[in-house]
């Protein structure tokens, strides 16, 4: 089925409750293009209810407060809704995918692996056990998802996701059986620990099927020391820049290999060129950027070391964040690697 929504510029930065409001004719035509994913007229309703009210000012989107902004007397409709009414989840993922592709896409679309956790109380949540989470900071009783964003000039928004089900939802007694039943886990994720670069390969898999139209594919550290999602990468012909550790062994041109961070001690001082990244709220964010060639790749592409350096170093940011990147051949003229001592 089409989206029947006709697309517009898209809108960068956070809408009021009026603008939303001002945009309510777009927003019905939007979900009524996803009316055929929801068997039941109840459900449907109920979708609008949450739209409308994740994009409302309700100062905390819980079940409460979205239920009250829709009109109802408690939460048991909406908790209903997201427990029980059946649709088929990854139709609609690809409908939103698709609706998100069109309105965003650019000639510098991206797409981005990366976390998020929500911190619970109990135990019973799919996939929920005491695991670290960025939005602690530390290590709590926390679900964890794998998100891949699409990203633009035009804007960014997610439009894919996987559960990340660690130690805890790995198993094959009968009792671990039956808590992954119990909780819609399929048994093919509740024997093993699928890996976050895993799920994020799975979710590329998804968009690259979909021909989806990108650029680079970019994510942080957790992703970019993976070195079979680098391989894979590289065998699809993925373009990409992911964050590596200090201590990363990179590929040299004579086919040696060293850790990033000695590259950079070596790195000629002349080679930097300073460039804004972003725009902050104290305005450009500028940083100073070498790019270094590495070992070769097949194909018509290259491998560098992307180094970014701080302008006022402090005990948080006096260390240069590395990136390993491959691009083809003529997107960039990188400072060959510096001459190693034998």
């Amino acid at each position: 089925m089409e989206l029947i929504l006709t697309l517009g510029v898209a809108q960068t930065g956070e809408l009021n409750e009026f603008e939303i409001r001002s945009l309510d004719g777009e927003l019905e035509a939007l979900c009524a293009s996803v009316d055929d994913v929801f068997a039941r007229p109840a459900s449907r309703e109920n979708l609008r209810a949450m739209v409308r009210g994740l994009l409302s000012e309700v100062p905390r989107k819980n079940m409460w407060q979205l239920a009250e902004h829709a009109g109802h007397p408690n939460p048991d409709r909406l908790q209903g809704f997201l427990a029980k009414a059946a649709w088929d989840a990854d139709e609609l993922r690809d409908r939103v995918r698709a609706y998100a592709v069109a309105a965003l896409l650019a000639d510098d679309a991206v797409l981005i692996a990366d976390e998020t956790g929500d911190i619970k109380k109990g135990t019973k949540s799919a996939g929920v056990q005491r695991q670290y989470t960025g939005t602690a900071g530390r290590i709590e009783n926390a679900q964890v998802s794998v998100h891949l964003s699409y990203g633009s000039s035009r804007g960014r928004t997610l439009i894919d996701r996987e559960l990340y089900l660690g130690r805890a939802w790995a198993g094959t007694t009968a009792e671990h059986e039956h808590r992954c039943a119990e909780q819609g886990i399929p048994p093919e994720r509740a024997t093993e620990v699928a890996t976050k670069p895993e799920l994020a390969r799975r979710m590329l898999e998804r968009a690259l099927e979909a021909d989806v139209p990108f650029t680079y594919f970019l994510a942080d550290e957790a992703y970019g020391q993976c070195r079979a999602l680098r391989a894979w990468l590289e065998e699809r012909r993925v373009r990409y820049v992911l964050a590596i550790p200090r201590h990363e062994a990179v590929p040299l041109p004579d086919g040696r290999t060293r850790q990033a961070r000695e590259l950079y001690a070596l790195v000629p001082e002349g080679t930097f060129e300073r460039r804004s990244c972003a725009n902050g709220a104290k305005g450009p964010s500028e940083y100073d950027w070498a790019s270094v060639q590495l070992g070769p790749t097949a194909g018509d592409f290259e491998r560098h070391l992307l180094i970014r350096r701080s302008l006022c170093p402090t005990r948080r940011t006096r260390r240069p964040a590395l990136w390993y990147a491959r691009s083809p051949t003529s997107c960039a003229t990188p400072t060959p690697a510096p001459p190693w001592p034998n």
